[in-house]
C-alpha cells in the first residue's frame, strides 16, 4: 500500500519523454480520471498591438485574490435544451468554470439589448463572472442555438445566424483585457463573422507574451477554413481537440496521416506549440508536449449530457498549467472535471456550496494518485 507521500510522488512522475528537445516553458500538465465523488461600439481603428508587448506586471482585473485572471473569448450562446434553456458558448463555458475552480474570470463578448441578453448577464454575475468586457448591440439579437440530444448524450446544434457576437468590436476596454489577462480561449464558431474574428485575432496579438493563448478548436459547425485554422494554430501555444476534429485537421492541413501522438507532434513542430491535448469522450485523453505525453483512460460517469465537458477539461489543464502542475496532476483535475460536467445537465449548472467544496477539494489535493490508469512517458 502506498504511503500518501508515495501517491504524490506518483503524481509528480514526468510523462513520457522523447528523446527529442527539453520541454518548452509550458510543459508542465497532463490528463486523467476517478468518479465516485463527482456525481450526486463601432469598429475604431486603433492599430495593431504589437505581439512583443511588454510583460511587466499588469494589474489582474482584481488584484486582491491574486488569482490568474483567465478570458472566454467569443460566442455568448443560449442553449436552448429539451428540459429549458441554458447558458452556453465555449469560451463563456470555459470562463465560467475558470471561476469554479477558484480563478478571476471575464466573458468578452456581446449580446443584444434583449431579455436574453440581460439574463445572460445577470447570470455571469451570480457565478462571480465579469460582465465588464460584454458589449451591447441594439441591433442585433443575444444568441441562441436549438440542441438535441440523442441516446448517448450527444449533443447535435441547430446555430442561430447574425447573433450579436457576430460584431465583437475591438475597443479599449478589450486591449486592457488582453494584457491582463493570462490565459484566453477561443475557437473557430467565434470566428464566423469578420469582424468577430478580427477582434478575437487583434486580442489574442495583444496578449502578454507569457499568456496561455488556447485553441479550442471545436469544429461542430461549418463555419471554418484551412486558413482560419492555420491563424488560429499560428497565435496559440495549447490546442485542444478531439479524435474527430484530429482528422478534419491532418485532411485540410495535410499532416501525414500517422497515430494521434505523432499526429499531435507534427502540430507541435509546425506551429511552435507548448501543448496538444486530444479528448476521447468517455475513454480518457492524450497530452502531448515537446517533451512528455500522458495519456489518460477515462472516468465512468452516468452522462447527463456532454454539453461542455470539452470546456470544464480546457478549463481544468489552464488553472492546472498556470500553476505550474506535474503533467499527471493536470491530466486527472481535467478528466474529473470534465467528466462532472457530463453529469450535469449543460454547461453552466447550478451547483451548492457543498458540491462545489467537493470538487475543488478533490483538484486541489496533490496527493491522489490517478485513478484513471494514466500513462506519463517521459
Amino acid at each position: 500500500m502506498k504511503t500518501r507521500d508515495q501517491k504524490a510522488d506518483q503524481l509528480a512522475a514526468p510523462c513520457e519523454a522523447d528523446d527529442r528537445d527539453a520541454p518548452r516553458e509550458a510543459d508542465r500538465h497532463t490528463v486523467p480520471r476517478e468518479a465516485d465523488q463527482l456525481a450526486t461600439p463601432r469598429e475604431t481603428d486603433q492599430g495593431d498591438m504589437p505581439r512583443e508587448a511588454d510583460d511587466r506586471a499588469v494589474p489582474r482585473e482584481t488584484d486582491r485574490s491574486g488569482a490568474p485572471l483567465l478570458v472566454g473569448l467569443g460566442e455568448l450562446i443560449w442553449d436552448f435544451l429539451p428540459g429549458g434553456r441554458q447558458l452556453g458558448g465555449a469560451p463563456t463555458n470555459f470562463a465560467c468554470m475558470s471561476r469554479l475552480l477558484g480563478n478571476e474570470s471575464a466573458v468578452a463578448s456581446r449580446i443584444g439589448a434583449d431579455d436574453l441578453g440581460a439574463e445572460a448577464s445577470a447570470r455571469l454575475a451570480a457565478l462571480r463572472v465579469s460582465t465588464k468586457y460584454l458589449q451591447i448591440d441594439r441591433e442585433h439579437p443575444t444568441g441562441t442555438v436549438g440542441v438535441r440530444l440523442d441516446e448517448r448524450g450527444e449533443a447535435n446544434f441547430a446555430l442561430n445566424e447574425n447573433s450579436a457576437w457576430d460584431y465583437l468590436e475591438w475597443t479599449n476596454a478589450l486591449a486592457e483585457l488582453a494584457l491582463k489577462a493570462d490565459a484566453v480561449c477561443f475557437g473557430t464558431l467565434g470566428q464566423r463573422a469578420v469582424r468577430a474574428r478580427r477582434t478575437i485575432i487583434r486580442f489574442l496579438e495583444a496578449t502578454r507574451p507569457g499568456a496561455l493563448r488556447i485553441f479550442d478548436v471545436n469544429l461542430r459547425h461549418s463555419f471554418f477554413d484551412a486558413e482560419m485554422l492555420e491563424r488560429s494554430l499560428q497565435l496559440a501555444n495549447v490546442v485542444k481537440l478531439n479524435q474527430p476534429e484530429l482528422s478534419i485537421l491532418r485532411g485540410m492541413l495535410r499532416l501525414a496521416p500517422d497515430t494521434e501522438e505523432k499526429m499531435a507532434r507534427q502540430l507541435l513542430d509546425l506551429f511552435k506549440l507548448d501543448m496538444v491535448a486530444i479528448t476521447r469522450g468517455e475513454r480518457g485523453s492524450l497530452l502531448v508536449t515537446a517533451g512528455a505525453t500522458c495519456e489518460h483512460g477515462g472516468i465512468p460517469v452516468q452522462v447527463k449530457d456532454t454539453i461542455g465537458a470539452g470546456d470544464a477539461f480546457i478549463a481544468a489543464l489552464a488553472h492546472y498549467h498556470l500553476r505550474r502542475a506535474p503533467l499527471p496532476l493536470i491530466s486527472e483535475a481535467a478528466n474529473r472535471t470534465g467528466a462532472w460536467i457530463a453529469t450535469q445537465s449543460g454547461a453552466t449548472p447550478s451547483v451548492d456550496a457543498q458540491a462545489l467544496k467537493r470538487i475543488l477539494r478533490d483538484l486541489d489535493e496533490i496527493n491522489i494518485a490517478p485513478a484513471g490508469g494514466a500513462t506519463t512517458t517521459t
